[in-house]
């Protein structure tokens, strides 16, 4: 089977990129090769940058794929290229969405992919919301063979997932947490979260790859382990070896003075999430989540820790996080 992915380095991609070429798949990763660590050995290149549109369209023009994953599309635009590019030269286009599409606030705490869609707080949010839409509509009126996938919260080696941290520079949250600075756990702390390790979610995505039931069907795949917010800090902590020092701060007041955090927590964190995974587990019954986040944080921490380059410190994040701080404990005179 040829398949072809737009991207295929990143957090959540690489792992699926690497089990692909260790279930025999003839995997072509269409990129710029500046993420060749997390490049499998048998995959093939295909050098490129997705903001030359152009340039991208005459190299991919004349080939043909059995699957083709966009792990890079995020507006109406880059969709639209998408189908105009593969139309007839796929099987199957894997759309990837994301989970926080779901309506905010919930109406159940047990998301279904029936669950209603609809999320004002969250720019990012609404824009995977658009292009479904348009993917969607494309697959009724002329068969575009889409699958749309809607990953939550995944993590790999390179990230230190949790609610406010830094994707790009990840040891900025735990040279906090060493430090015996406070971290902010928005509200209470006692809210639901799902973390899920890039391994496990590859799992599942792989079972879809090449399956003609999943065209016109939409999935999320996510770990059934459910943890809080207090929990999830509490497990760096453990893995730091330093217990976090957290305060609690509601989240409409971190979105007043720091929208770019506040954003991600209104429409997507700031609310309990379970997941119901029946679908996927339906469509690919071999799909099961071994990683828990205790033991999927101190892979991270251990392999950042031994890649020098990932653990440069965010001073400007570390800044707008004390202001955040300050702010509040003059407000509630701490």
């Amino acid at each position: 089977m040829k398949v072809l992915f737009i991207g295929g380095t990143g957090i959540i991609s690489a792992a699926v990129s690497e089990l692909c070429v260790k279930s025999g798949i003839d995997l072509y990763l269409f990129n710029r090769g500046s993420n060749s660590e997390f490049t499998p050995k048998n995959a093939k290149i295909i050098y490129g940058d997705i903001s030359n549109r152009k340039a991208m369209y005459d190299l991919l023009k004349n080939e043909t794929f059995d699957v083709v994953v966009d792990w890079l599309a995020f507006t109406q635009e880059d969709i639209k290229f998408d189908i105009n590019l593969f139309k007839n030269k796929t099987k199957q286009f894997i759309f990837i969405s994301s989970a926080s599409v779901y309506q905010k606030p919930i109406e159940n705490y047990l998301i279904t992919e029936k669950t209603p869609v609809a999320n004002q707080f969250w720019k990012y949010a609404s824009d995977k919301i658009e292009c479904e839409n348009l993917l969607i509509n494309e697959f009724k009126n002329d068969g575009f063979p889409v699958t749309i996938v809607r990953p939550s919260f995944t993590y790999g080696l390179t990230l230190v997932p949790a609610a406010i941290t830094n994707n790009k520079k990840p040891m900025t949250l735990i040279n906090r947490i060493k430090l015996g600075k406070k971290v902010i756990v928005h509200g209470d702390g006692t809210s639901l979260w799902v973390m899920t390790h890039n391994s496990d979610f590859a799992k599942g995505f792989i079972g879809l790859i090449g399956n003609s039931k999943a065209i016109g069907e939409t999935f999320h795949i996510t770990s059934d382990e459910v943890l809080t917010w207090d929990q999830i800090f509490n497990f760096i902590g453990k893995a730091v070896g330093v217990e976090p020092n957290i305060i609690h701060i509601p989240t409409d007041f971190i979105n007043s003075y720091a929208p770019n955090i506040g954003a991600g927590l209104l429409g997507d964190k700031a609310n309990s999430v379970v997941f119901d995974n029946s679908k996927i587990k339906t469509f690919v019954p071999e799909f099961n989540c071994d990683v828990k986040y205790a033991d999927g944080i101190k892979l991270s921490l251990n392999w950042l820790e031994n890649h020098s380059d990932y653990c440069e410190i965010d001073n400007e994040n570390d800044r707008i996080i004390d202001n955040i701080i300050l702010n509040y404990q003059k407000a509630f005179s701490y």
